[in-house]
C-alpha cells in the first residue's frame, strides 16, 4: 500500500453552546477545524482531523495546523501509512514540532491500517477492553447554578463524568466565585460519578489553595491544569491534599516523564492531537499505565472524527486507569460523519468496523483546499 494523494479540508465547528468561557476570560464561540483525506494505490482511504482549542490554549492554532501539514504531505507521498512509526519519522524529518499538525495524518494512516486488514484501530492499539466507556462533560464557566444546570442536563443524558471550567479573573470574582461554582456543580453527585475540576493553568498557586480553602470538606474531585509552568504546580502539589491531574504542560513524551520523575500527579488529560497523533498517544498511556497514574482521554474539542480516535484509543486503557473519555460530539453543532457509538448506561463502546469505524459526511467538508499527488 501508498500513499498517492494528501487532501487538506477546513470546517468551522460552531460551539453548541453558544459561547465558551475559560479561565483568564478567554472565550470561545467556533472552533477552526483541519480535516485530512488520505488514498492510496489500493483504493482505501483514510481520515484524520485536528481542531485546536482556538490559539490561546496551547501553542497551537488552525492556520498553524494547516501550515504544517504543508510542510510535511509532500514527504509523504509513496509511503506506506501502515507503517505508522516510519511515517511519524518522515513527519519529524520534515518539521521539528507541531504536533496538532501531524495529528491529522497520523490518524488517518492508523484509519487506513485498520481498514486494510479488516480490525478496528483499538485492536491494533493493542486490544479493546471490552468494556463501556464512561463519556465526561465539558462545562464551561458560567455563573453557579448555571453550571449546576449543565451538569444535570447533561447526567440526564448519561455522563458520568463532568469537567468543571474555574478561573476566574479577580475583577470576576477570584477565589470565591470558583468555590461557589465547584459546590454548586458538585451539589448533586451521584455514587459513580467523577469530577474534574479544571483551571486549564489560570491560577497561581496562591489563588489555587484559596479556592481550595474555601470548600467544605468531603467533596470528591480532581483538580486539573491548575497551574501554567512546571514550578507553580510543584510549589502547590506539596502543599494540597486534592489529586492532581496535568494537561496543557504534558505534550511531548519528556514531559510525561518529568511529570512522574518528579511525582508531579496523580493523573493526567491524554489529548490527541496534544500528543501528536496516536502513534504518540499510545506511548503516553502506556508510560502512564506504567507509573501508576490515571488518566482521561480527550481531544482539545473536534468533531465525530475527533472523537472515533478518543474512543479507540479509550478503549485501549485498562478499566483501572481510566476515568472518562470526552465526548467532543457534544461541544460542536455540525457533524463531520457517522460513528455508531451512542451513550447507553453512561458510557459508549467502539463499533466492530475497520479502521476508525466512520462515514464522513464529505459535503459537509466541501472541497479540499490543498491537493498533494495524483
Amino acid at each position: 500500500m501508498k500513499i498517492t494523494r494528501i487532501e487538506l479540508y477546513q470546517v468551522d465547528l460552531p460551539y453548541a453552546g453558544g459561547v465558551y468561557h475559560l479561565s483568564g476570560g478567554r472565550e470561545y464561540r467556533s472552533f477552526d477545524a483541519t480535516m485530512v483525506r488520505i488514498l492510496t494505490d489500493t483504493g482505501l482511504e483514510g481520515w484524520g482531523e485536528s481542531t485546536p482549542f482556538g490559539s490561546t490554549y496551547i501553542a497551537s492554532h488552525a492556520l498553524g495546523a494547516r501550515a504544517g501539514i504543508a510542510e510535511i504531505a509532500p514527504h509523504l507521498l509513496g509511503r506506506d501509512p501502515r507503517q505508522v512509526d516510519r511515517i511519524y519519522d518522515a513527519m519529524d524529518h520534515a518539521l521539528v514540532g507541531h504536533n496538532h499538525a501531524k495529528s491529522a495524518i497520523d490518524l488517518a494512516c492508523w484509519d487506513l491500517f485498520g481498514k486494510s486488514v479488516g480490525l478496528p484501530v483499538c485492536e491494533l492499539l493493542g486490544g479493546s477492553t471490552g468494556k463501556r466507556l464512561p463519556v465526561i462533560s465539558s462545562i464551561h464557566a458560567e455563573a453557579p447554578e448555571a453550571m449546576r444546570a449543565n451538569v444535570a442536563r447533561h447526567r440526564e443524558l448519561g455522563y458520568l463524568g463532568h469537567s468543571i471550567k474555574i478561573g476566574a479573573l479577580d475583577s470576576e470574582g477570584g477565589p470565591v466565585l470558583d468555590a461557589e461554582r465547584i459546590k454548586a456543580s458538585l451539589a448533586d453527585q451521584k455514587p459513580g460519578e467523577f469530577f474534574i475540576v479544571d483551571a486549564n493553568g489560570g491560577l497561581t498557586p496562591e489563588l489555587a489553595l484559596r479556592v481550595l480553602r474555601l470548600l467544605p470538606e468531603g467533596l470528591d474531585f480532581v483538580l486539573e491544569a491548575p497551574c501554567k509552568t512546571w514550578r507553580e504546580t510543584k510549589s502547590l502539589r506539596r502543599r494540597c491534599e486534592v489529586p492532581i491531574f496535568l494537561d496543557e504542560m504534558v505534550q511531548q513524551d519528556e514531559d510525561l516523564v518529568l511529570a512522574v520523575s518528579e511525582d508531579l500527579a496523580d493523573g493526567f488529560g491524554l489529548k490527541i492531537s496534544k500528543a501528536g497523533g496516536l502513534t504518540r498517544g499510545r506511548r503516553h498511556r502506556d508510560i502512564g499505565v506504567a507509573a501508576g497514574l490515571t488518566m482521561s482521554v480527550q481531544e482539545t474539542v473536534g468533531s465525530t472524527i475527533a472523537f472515533a480516535a478518543i474512543a479507540h484509543l479509550g478503549a485501549t486503557v485498562p478499566e483501572r486507569h481510566l476515568r472518562c473519555i470526552l465526548d467532543t460530539r457534544d461541544m460542536v453543532a455540525i457533524t463531520t460523519a457517522d460513528f455508531d457509538a451512542p451513550i447507553i448506561d453512561g458510557g459508549v463502546l467502539v463499533p466492530n468496523s475497520p479502521g476508525l469505524g466512520i462515514r464522513v459526511y464529505q459535503n459537509v467538508l466541501g472541497q479540499p483546499l490543498q491537493v498533494w499527488g495524483d
